[in-house]
């Protein structure tokens, strides 16, 4: 028996928080789309986006959403080499000075470390970020923080892709 599989009891089916209350889902799906937009008009473009997304569900562990957003990030023209060492990245040049500002203003949102180290953070990425891009960012990270958590919650399902 397989002791990692999910319970088949019907008690501990999951509950797919999105179906349950749609209108809530809508709702952080709008906030999610207007952080989107926020990011985009500040002029972040839709590979660092993808990137932030995949960082911060690698921190949290979110399968559902990892598996989304690497499709996202490699369609956005992301390289697979990046994503390879992306859970690395401070050990690698392959960033930009305001990918790896806005990747470390993401993870210190979503670790919420003590408020010391959210401060030097928080004051690293202002050296690379204007504070349009550090706000887009934030929210950014306050999302996909969101999503990740409902799906993880829900144990929204990772399909076999198809080829």
């Amino acid at each position: 028996m397989n002791e990692t599989a999910a319970p088949q009891n019907p008690e501990h089916r999951s509950v797919f928080l999105d179906k349950e209350h749609p209108a809530a889902w809508r709702a952080l799906n709008g906030l999610g789309l207007k952080a989107k937009e926020a990011a985009a008009e500040t002029g972040l473009d839709g590979t660092l986006i993808e990137l932030l997304n995949v960082r911060i569900s690698q921190i949290n562990g979110c399968a559902y959403c990892l598996d989304m957003h690497v499709g996202d990030a490699v369609k956005n023209g992301e390289s697979a080499q990046r994503l390879a060492v992306l859970s690395a990245w401070r050990d690698t040049t392959l960033f930009s000075e305001k990918e790896r500002a806005a990747l470390t203003l993401a993870e210190a949102i979503t670790t919420i470390s003590d408020a010391h180290s959210r401060d030097h953070e928080g004051a690293q990425a202002r050296k690379h970020l204007t504070a349009e891009e550090f706000s887009a960012v934030s929210w950014l990270a306050i999302t996909m923080n969101a999503f990740n958590r409902v799906s993880i919650v829900s144990q929204h399902p990772v399909r076999a892709a198809r080829d």
